[in-house]
């Protein structure tokens, strides 16, 4: 098990994101004993409390799971919880990180969406567009959620349906931080539309293109907003 010793701030953070990272990428796979505290402790170069107060944050996410007399195991991945360090997205890394994930996804959904939406799918949409809400981040959510639904494959609509569960506090806090913004929810109202409307005529280069600058938009926005909580 190849580990780095740890030299820096939020020891415990730290050791707690590394044997994440090889939870996740399957150099510590599921069942496995994870070696003791003292081991630990040795290999990471930090104090036990660090390696204990590590631990305790892999249990509550669901990666390991503690047997009171023998260890700590790995526990089977919940692929629910891929985008679980992007709850609250408390830094600019995790934002940059999550949206180049979903430029990647949604720009591609939105092609598949003007290729395969049926006149059912489009109802919904242009529905969700027209009827808004007192829960902004709700309507957001059901649109992009409709654009899934229009490729036709689950595993999209499951896609949308953890990145919204995952980062819901922070697209209620970024609809709070727009709400006096009159220009930036008028630009919102304008790409939906957009994305709207090339899904509807079926040309899946402009979808791609809309959702991009759509995604762009609302990452910038977010990163404005925490550089204003600083």
């Amino acid at each position: 098990m190849l580990i780095e010793k740890i030299s820096t701030k939020k020891v415990s953070d730290t050791v707690s994101e590394q044997i994440e990272k090889m939870i996740l990428d399957g150099s510590i796979p599921a069942g496995e004993k994870l070696p003791s505290v003292r081991e630990l402790c040795e290999r990471f170069g930090v104090g036990r409390s660090a390696v204990r107060d590590a631990i305790t944050v892999l249990k509550g996410k669901g990666l390991v799971k503690v047997k009171q007399g023998e260890g700590t195991y790995v526990s089977k991945y919940d692929s629910s919880k891929i985008f679980s360090k992007a709850v609250m997205l408390p830094n600019a890394n995790d934002i940059t990180e999550l949206f180049q994930v979903r430029k990647i996804v949604e720009t591609g959904m939105a092609e598949m969406a003007a290729c395969n939406r049926s006149e059912k799918d489009l109802t919904l949409m242009k529905k969700i567009l027209t009827t808004q809400t007192d829960a902004p981040w709700e309507d957001d959510y059901q649109f992009h959620l409709s654009i899934a639904k229009a490729t036709g494959n689950s595993l999209l609509i499951q896609f949308v349906q953890v990145i919204s569960t995952t980062i819901k506090n922070a697209m209620i806090d970024f609809h709070q931080f727009i709400k006096c913004d009159s220009e930036a929810i008028e630009t919102i109202a304008l790409h939906h539309k957009r994305i709207f409307e090339s899904i509807s005529s079926g040309t899946p280069n402009l979808s791609n293109e809309y959702m991009l600058q759509h995604l762009t938009f609302v990452e910038s926005i977010l990163h404005k907003s925490l550089h204003q909580r600083k």
